[in-house]
């Protein structure tokens, strides 16, 4: 389906709940919750290929399949774990996308060690633009191309994008101050 925006999209009569609800509560909100950064990773790298509808309407199932996105337990999935996922017919069942998300688990438990954890990684490493982005996240994670890192990097705030300018929702974010808006900040001297 074509649309002019996501924003335009979700305010229409007869949008599906699962877009409003997601462009309304979660789409370009900062968050530096593990699980949830580890969540939207998981769920953008599904998305490949597939419409963000399906990917919305199996999110349920993604959240029990993958123990709620608690990182140490997916790190920990054996080849037991990872035949169940592929086995389960409410989630996405592709093997390079499984692999990914357990090996991604992992890399996120290294960057605990050299960072402090995702979100303070990502701090470290901003601002930049998406193509750096790009580049960095495919030296570190797998499966993680350029319209993943950027949906992933505007779904949480890191880069700008995510609604209209004259999207109600975009107000509330840009009282959260997200991170692209503080880079952009006169205060902000490229730290």
């Amino acid at each position: 389906m074509a649309f002019e925006s996501y924003c335009r999209y979700c305010q229409e009569p007869g949008a599906d709940p699962h877009h409003v609800a997601y462009h309304d509560g979660e789409y370009g909100f900062p968050s530096r919750d593990e699980p949830v950064l580890f969540e939207r990773l998981v769920l953008e790298i599904n998305q490949a290929g597939l419409s963000w509808l399906t990917v919305l309407k199996k999110r349920a199932a993604f959240r029990t399949a993958f123990h709620g996105f608690d990182v140490d337990r997916v790190a920990a999935y054996g080849e037991a774990d990872r035949a169940r996922l592929l086995g389960d017919p409410r989630i996405i069942r592709n093997r390079l996308k499984v692999n990914a998300a357990i090996e991604n688990a992992r890399r996120i438990r290294v960057l605990r060690d050299s960072h402090g954890g995702f979100a303070a990684w990502l701090d470290a490493h901003h601002p930049r633009d998406k193509a750096g982005w790009v580049t960095l996240f495919k030296a570190t994670f797998l499966f993680t191309g350029g319209e993943i890192v950027g949906e992933f990097l505007m779904s949480l705030g890191y880069l700008p994008g995510a609604h209209d300018p004259d999207c109600p929702v975009a107000a509330r974010i840009k009282a959260l101050e997200p991170p692209w808006q503080r880079a952009e900040s006169p205060d902000n001297h490229g730290g």
